[in-house]
């Protein structure tokens, strides 16, 4: 980050609330839960399964309506647009998905997923393939994946191919959503190193939703822990690894150490 922009908030999270129901039972899953970030950060959020960090993704992408709270995005309320407004929001806010070949369409090429936007927006096709080939550059695949389908490629390869679709609207904000975990040991390094290079290199700001302390130690700026709906815990990742200040903190930290 820059000093300039270690002022600026991107993205601020106010008091979001989001109940889900079973058999008309109430099931609180995200609880007055409020963050910021600044421009350039990189911001992980950590828990188990089910404690709520999906559901903040989807909730900040309009994917699930919340039921209280507030999101901006650039000192702008972002939960309640609608129409072209809300299709404006995509170019400034892409997400990653834990299984990248279910978030590509089957039928089509990686080269068209990556295009897809940049097409919606109006790009010639021409211009939109040549963009789309300085993206597969730029998250060092072979330009020849442009022709492959999602099933025929690795889960590496398929998740840099997302990354590159995720970057094409040129986003403010990039939510990682348990991006890394499908992948395995080895692939998970050179994914966190290919998202280091380009937060360095294009200043993105980051919001790397994951249960591994470890892959936020090396990833993240800051880290917020999650537990059964809450922000428990948040600061620097080797403050928190090294001196967890909830149970269920130090749960975390053994587990991954």
């Amino acid at each position: 980050m820059t000093e300039g922009e270690d002022m600026q908030k991107i993205l601020e999270v106010k008091g979001l609330k989001k109940i889900f129901y079973k058999n008309k039972v109430p099931f609180v899953a995200v609880n007055q839960v409020s963050f910021d970030m600044v421009a350039g950060e990189c911001l992980g959020l950590v828990g188990e399964s089910g404690c709520g960090k999906s559901t903040i993704a989807k909730i900040i992408t309009h994917l699930t309506p919340p039921d209280a709270g507030s999101v901006l995005l650039d000192g702008t309320e972002t939960l309640y647009k609608k129409g072209k407004k809300e299709r404006e929001l995509y170019t400034k806010i892409q997400m990653v998905f834990q299984s990248p070949q279910d978030s590509f369409d089957p039928r089509c090429s990686l080269g068209d997923g990556i295009m897809e936007s940049m097409r919606n927006r109006g790009f010639r096709k021409a211009q939109a393939t040549e963009r789309m080939y300085e993206l597969l550059d730029m998250v060092e695949l072979e330009r020849e994946f442009a022709l492959r389908y999602p099933h025929e490629v690795s889960g590496g390869q398929c998740q840099r191919a997302a990354i590159a679709r995720a970057l094409a609207p040129e986003p403010r904000l990039i939510i990682c959503d348990e991006a890394t975990s499908a992948l395995d040991v080895t692939v998970q390094a050179q994914m966190v190193k290919l998202l280091q290079r380009l937060q360095k290199e294009r200043r993105l700001s980051l919001l790397f939703i994951c249960h591994d302390l470890a892959l936020v130690q090396a990833l993240c700026d800051r880290v917020l822990v999650m537990y059964k709906g809450s922000i428990i815990e948040q600061g620097i990742p080797d403050e928190v690894i090294l001196h967890p200040q909830k149970e269920y903190t130090k749960m975390l930290v053994d587990s991954a150490f």
